[in-house]
Parts: structure tokens; C-alpha cells; sequence
């Protein structure tokens, strides 16, 4: 952690999101490109101004395994379109019902509950086409990176994750089966994330163990500060309705074991993280320093 201080997160952050804008608007069909109506849509999405945590960690793992970001790029754009097909389909009427995303209107507001759905579809179709332009590495072929995003976007994870929200909604949750949730919709992704840059950098099983145990806490306390942050931030600070967790009736951290509780909890898991990162010996400084600021940001 101490090497933080020197570390610059910020220029970091915002070189490399743009990085992966850049790479993102290389990959997708323009917006005038047929159908337009449905590539306006998924641009519209994937370019509203999200802080792209998850290629950017994707990017800072390669790193850290020394490797380089342009091997990891594809990746990257791959985990951030999964990501906001995810967050499209999440606010659909159907699913959380959100008028807002990123402080701006959501897709079925602009596009209609049809197009937002199809723009969604898209992205993660989108994803393999990024993904199968990656080149395989020794230890992990090609195969095994599509293998990977495929089961963390599937049945068992991502989507498990929001089936059991959605089923959870109204009803009498406990601790145990929340994580369940949380290591579904949200740790997945952040895991897989990470695990995709060692990948990239053709790691060694070690390093690719220590990736996971990361991305796995600092999933976790992701979400953890997210059911905070729902019930402390307003509309306009967070880019999205707040306190609609508490209007749905779902099972949050705050909920169940109260806000002082959640805040620990989220301390305890990004100490952990901190702990995983140990064996890279000072040379996955940009994670130490993402991992802080997930644990200190109010949006």
C-alpha cells in the first residue's frame, strides 16, 4: 500500500481509459452503419461515460505480470462491453427498472424497451468478436480465454447472479445467500477481468492465483460499497436513481447487517485483496491503487 502515495491513479486512469475508448470505437460498427438505430444504441451505452474500472484493471494485471497493455486490449474491450450489456439489461423495466445510468437517460428510455434489448444482445455478441481477435499465449490457448469470459458471462455467474436478485426481491435474505449474489453479478466480472490480463501476459499459475483471490475481494467489496452508496449518495452524485434498492425491497449489506457493519466488511475485503497482490512484490502498484480508490469512491 505504500507504494500508492507515488502513485499517480488518476493521469493513470484517464490514459488508459482512453486507451480503451480509442480500441472500443475501433471495434464497433459506426453509428451510421445498418441498422443505425441499433449501433447508436449500443454506442450510446458503451460510450456514457463510464470510469471503465474493469478493462482498466484488466490492463493494469497484464501489467503487473509484464506484459504489455496492447495484448491485453482486446480483452479488455471484451469485459467492458459484457459489462454494459449487462448494466442494459439490469435497467430494463423487467429487471431494476432505472431511469437513469451514468447521469444520463438509460437505453430503453432514449431506444425503447426493444432496441435496448437488441443493443444489449449485440454487446455481448460483441465481446467474442472482440475477444477472438486476441492471440493465445503458451500457458493459456485461445480457447481458454473464450472459455473463461463464456463461463463468466453464463448460466453460473453473471446471470445466475441477477436471476437470484430478481428472485430475492421482497423476500427474507440471508448474509450468506447475498454473497451468493454479489460473487455472481458483480466479483465474477472483476475476477474474470483480471484474470484475463495475466492471461494476456502469459502468467505463471501462481501469479494467475493471486489475480483471482484479488479480483474476487475487491469484487465483493465493490458491490458492498455499491448497497452503501445506494442508501447515503443521491441521484446526482451517483448517475443513477438512488435508494432504489431500498424501494425494490432488495437484500442488501446496509439492510442486513446495518451500515457501520457493510463499511468494515468492505475494509476487510480490500484488505485481503491487498494481501493477494503480495506476491508481485511491488510491481502491481495501479491494482494496489485501483483497489484503494474502489474502497474510497462515493459514486
Amino acid at each position: 500500500m505504500s507504494g500508492n502515495r507515488a502513485f499517480d491513479l488518476k493521469k493513470y486512469t484517464r490514459q488508459r481509459a482512453k486507451q480503451v475508448d480509442r480500441a472500443l470505437g475501433q471495434h464497433l460498427p459506426t453509428a451510421r452503419t445498418k441498422p443505425a438505430t441499433l449501433h447508436q444504441a449500443m454506442r450510446y451505452s458503451l460510450f456514457a461515460g463510464g470510469k471503465r474500472i474493469r478493462p482498466i484493471l484488466t490492463l493494469a494485471a497484464a501489467e503487473a505480470c509484464g506484459g504489455s497493455g496492447g495484448n491485453a486490449m482486446p480483452l479488455a474491450c471484451a469485459v467492458e462491453c459484457i459489462h454494459t450489456y449487462s448494466l442494459i439489461h439490469d435497467d430494463l423495466p423487467s429487471m431494476d427498472n432505472d431511469d437513469f445510468r451514468r447521469g444520463r437517460p438509460t437505453s430503453h428510455k432514449v431506444y425503447g424497451e426493444g432496441i435496448a434489448i437488441l443493443a444489449g444482445d449485440a454487446l455481448l455478441t460483441q465481446a467474442f468478436e472482440i475477444a477472438a481477435k486476441a492471440r493465445g499465449w503458451p500457458r493459456y490457448r485461445h480457447a481458454t480465454l473464450i472459455h473463461e469470459i463464456t463461463e463468466t458471462a453464463g448460466s453460473l455467474q453473471l446471470i445466475a447472479g441477477q436471476v437470484a436478485d430478481l428472485e430475492g426481491e421482497g423476500k427474507p435474505i440471508t448474509l450468506p445467500q447475498l454473497r451468493y449474489i454479489h460473487e455472481r453479478k458483480t466479483s465474477a466480472l472483476l475476477t474474470c477481468s483480471v484474470r484475463l490480463g495475466g492471461m494476456s501476459a502469459n502468467c505463471t499459475p501462481s501469479q494467475l492465483k493471486a489475480l483471482t483471490h484479488f479480483g474476487y475481494h475487491v469484487g465483493l467489496a465493490f458491490q458492498v460499497i455499491d448497497d452503501i452508496l445506494d442508501c447515503t449518495q443521491t441521484t446526482e452524485q451517483l448517475g443513477k436513481t438512488a435508494g432504489k434498492d431500498q424501494a425494490a425491497a432488495k437484500a442488501t449489506y446496509p439492510a442486513i447487517v446495518g451500515l457501520e457493519k457493510s463499511k468494515k466488511i468492505a475494509e476487510e475485503l480490500t484488505t485481503k485483496a491487498f494481501a493477494a497482490l503480495k506476491p508481485f512484490k511491488g510491481k502491481a502498484l495501479a491494482l494496489e491503487a485501483l483497489a484503494k480508490y474502489l474502497l474510497k469512491r462515493d459514486n
